[in-house]
């Protein structure tokens, strides 16, 4: 028994003895553990730590980025490179104490970084102010930056959507700093709570990027930025459709500050060509047309001049730059405000100084005024009032109330194309009002008007009836190249003072101008002379080049913004052709009248011979059957002047007046004038060349057989004569055909076609004669050989 207890007592301690060491052993391997654990949550810790730094853009040793980690290869990342086209945040690869789903977890989350960190490389960037340069920059130097494409070009609209970045990150950095909170507050930190917190952001920051990306790819500025941003706001996430809207806000907050300048001041607020609208001399830039050349073509330009280049060709809408939401024809409203408001603004000296010699002569009644006796103090005077006249063309009103609608637009949270495109108009409306009133009332546009009327579409036939017949004897000549222009302005006068009274004050801008000869003599004017040389070396040519007799008038500031070149030589045009109709006329009226007269005298002179049954008959007597063919030609151009004069100028000019009573708008007076001219040209039949071409040859075999007729020493005149009866038969037949069809006579074209035609064909007498006339040639009426004794 004792020997028993004792083995058990042995067995008892061994087991105990290792029951000990197996405790002991467990609680090494519990330690351990234990700080394998605490490791682990250590480094999951400085994971976490490390995962929030890089979702702000800031890698370490976990996460790195690629670039960034291939300095040794000679890439470093600046704050200038460009934005990177692939996410280069990646998670270490010799991490092991992470599992796979944690690593790919993290890999997605890192993604974000990289975004804020691109996004807000790209703001910081575009947000560099340095490009600020003076304010003294020449436009010049401004249009060679826009032509140098390697020049790094600054843009305040990428500078506004930078803004707009810095919102959105603003946003996102926020919720990475609440996360960090939260996890700090927590006792085990998991990365599930990363995910939820942000889970949002994948739906926004990937877009941002890749639109950043593709404006930095594509060098996207001013209006294709924000045509760019009102696409991308066409999507089915609220989320990112509110951020883009947000972007696109910024941008058109540059925009309304372009459009309040331009259209509450006249000015051009567009340092780096960002604008739709753009000055002439930077599209020479970039049609090629160099700086030194540019520059010489504007220190030509006098003041008026400038401000007249300014209107017609200063400025110009910039398709490149205009947004596809925004309208062409909105455009060019914003574009005529535009330079309304600077011919407001910035009257030129000369309407300054009409104003004041209008007041000056209300005062003294009708006493004519002479340049010569303005004196020193009256001049002064007129200048100093120049901040009077500028209030009274555009009252400052009339500016606050622009303010307020472009004011309304720019604070509005979102873009509203009716919003925006009613107040264009609304400020066109208001620019084109006031214009208005400078040019119809304060420049008495009817009044120039009217003159034009009475002087180049010959209202005043009796100064032109004077004119003509006082030149009938110079104009049977040839013209002289050299002395033309000086020997009209005899007769030219002479007929002034015989018509034009004192009271008449628009008389004085009209000039009679003879321009550049080199005219080709058609086939029907095979008898007028040939340009032939004088002794003292001038040169004459042909007698037709007295048709290329012209008008000039001159246009004040700010006429000429109505009064253009292009409708000046419209006006040209038609008094060409009226003055070559008058004539034709008139030398058809006077050969009747001078054969009469010869025939009368020698009637008296033989009277005693025909007494004495002398069968000796007058030469006249010989081409009484011509005269049957002068009535012709006398009732064709006396219809056809008739018609162009009554029922075409007149009746237009009628039309005219009444818009210009209840028109408002000085553009739809510019498109009313338009259409008036139009109507002129088109009724007239001076764009249809195959009338026109008629028309001329019918005025010149009508001057063609006055002179012959009135010229009877030689027999060859018969001859001559028989061919223009036969060729003004074949023309004015075909006249009647061409104007009897149904493409004119029964279209809108010439309203009153049908009332000339009735009156050429009263008796059926054309309409009898054209048929066939075309293949049938009318004999010729018989005339006796002149006896030679």
């Amino acid at each position: 028994m004792t020997n028993f207890n004792s083995k058990f007592y042995i067995l008892l301690l061994k087991f105990n003895q290792q029951l000990l060491e197996r405790i002991e052993q467990i609680s090494h391997e519990f330690s351990l553990i234990v700080f394998i654990s605490q490791k682990r949550l250590q480094r999951r810790g400085e994971m976490l730590h490390e995962l929030l730094l890089a979702l702000v853009g800031y890698t370490g040793d976990l996460i790195i980025d690629e670039r960034e980690h291939h300095k040794s290869l000679g890439i470093c990342l600046s704050p200038d490179a460009p934005i990177s086209e692939q996410r280069s945040f990646k998670l270490a690869s010799d991490i092991s104490f992470i599992d796979p789903s944690e690593r790919d977890l993290i890999e997605k989350l890192i993604t974000l970084g990289f975004y804020y960190r691109e996004l807000d490389r790209f703001a910081t960037k575009s947000r560099n102010l340095s490009w600020i340069r003076a304010a003294d920059v020449s436009p010049l130097d401004r249009a060679s930056e826009l032509s140098n494409p390697k020049s790094g070009k600054p843009s305040v609209y990428r500078r506004a959507i930078a803004n707009g970045l810095v919102e959105i990150l603003s946003v996102y950095k926020s919720a990475v700093l609440q996360l960090e909170q939260k996890l700090l507050s927590e006792t085990m930190p998991i990365l599930a709570t990363v995910t939820q917190g942000l889970n949002k952001f994948f739906v926004i920051l990937p877009p941002l990027y890749e639109l950043i990306l593709e404006i930095e790819r594509d060098d996207i500025r001013g209006g294709q930025l924000l045509n760019l941003l009102h696409k991308r706001c066409h999507c089915g996430v609220p989320e990112l459709q509110a951020c883009i809207q947000r972007l696109l806000w910024h941008g058109h907050q540059v925009l309304y500050n372009q459009l309040s300048s331009w259209m509450i001041y006249g000015i051009l607020q567009d340092q780096h060509g960002e604008f739709f609208i753009r000055r002439q001399e930077d599209r020479d830039v970039e049609y090629g047309l160099s700086i030194s050349d540019t520059s010489e073509k504007l220190a030509r330009l006098s003041t008026v001049d400038t401000s007249l280049t300014d209107w017609h060709l200063g400025f110009h809408i910039f398709l490149d730059m205009l947004p596809e939401y925004i309208h062409m024809r909105v455009a060019e409203s914003i574009l005529f405000a535009g330079k309304a408001i600077r011919v407001l603004r910035n009257p030129s000296p000369a309407i300054q100084f009409q104003d004041a010699l209008s007041n000056q002569q209300t005062k003294k009644g009708s006493q004519k005024f002479h340049g010569s006796a303005v004196g020193v103090p009256f001049q002064k005077e007129v200048f100093l009032d120049v901040k009077t006249i500028e209030e009274e063309l555009l009252p400052q009103s009339v500016a606050d109330k622009i303010e307020t609608m472009l004011l309304d637009l720019k604070e509005s949270s979102e873009f509203h194309k009716r919003s925006f495109e009613c107040s264009v108009d609304s400020i066109r409306a208001i620019a084109a009002s006031h214009l208005w009133q400078l040019v119809v009332v304060r420049a008495d546009l009817n009044g120039h008007l009217k003159a034009l009327k009475d002087y180049f579409l010959l209202a005043k036939g009796d100064f032109f009836q004077c004119f003509l017949e006082e030149s009938r004897q110079l104009m049977r000549l040839p013209p002289r190249q050299s002395t033309a222009e000086a020997d009209l302005m005899v007769p030219f006068q002479l007929a002034a003072i015989k018509t034009i009274g004192e009271e008449d004050k628009y008389f004085s801008r009209v000039s009679l101008q003879m321009p550049s000869f080199g005219i080709t003599v058609k086939s029907s004017q095979r008898d007028i002379p040939k340009t032939k040389a004088y002794t003292d070396g001038s040169s004459e040519t042909s007698v037709g080049g007295w048709d290329g007799i012209a008008l000039e008038y001159s246009v004040d500031w700010p006429l000429q913004l109505f009064f253009t070149q292009e409708v000046l030589s419209k006006y040209r045009r038609i008094f060409q052709y009226l003055l070559r109709l008058k004539r034709t006329q008139m030398e058809l009226e006077k050969s009747w009248a001078s054969v009469m007269h010869q025939e009368h005298t020698y009637f008296a002179k033989h009277r005693k011979d025909q007494m004495n049954c002398s069968i000796s008959q007058p030469p006249q007597q010989c081409f009484r059957p011509m005269w049957r063919v002068r009535e012709h030609m006398a009732f064709l151009i006396r219809n056809l002047q008739f018609y162009i004069q009554v029922d075409v100028i007149e009746s237009q000019w009628n039309v005219l007046q009444s818009h210009i009573q209840d028109s408002r708008d000085f553009t739809e007076l510019v498109g009313f004038h338009q259409e008036y001219l139009s109507a002129l040209i088109s009724q007239s039949f001076l764009d249809i060349g195959s009338v026109s071409r008629i028309l001329d040859s019918i005025m010149t075999l009508c001057l063609q057989f006055c002179w012959n007729i009135e010229n009877q020493e030689s027999s060859q005149n018969t001859s001559e004569l028989e061919r223009i009866t036969e060729e003004f038969n074949k023309k004015s037949n075909s006249l009647y055909t061409i104007l009897r069809s149904s493409r004119l006579a029964g279209s809108q074209r010439a309203p009153f076609l049908r009332r000339f035609l009735l009156r050429m064909n009263f008796n059926s007498f054309f309409e009898a004669t054209a048929r066939g006339v075309l293949n049938v040639v009318r004999p010729r009426p018989s005339l006796p050989v002149l006896n030679q004794q």
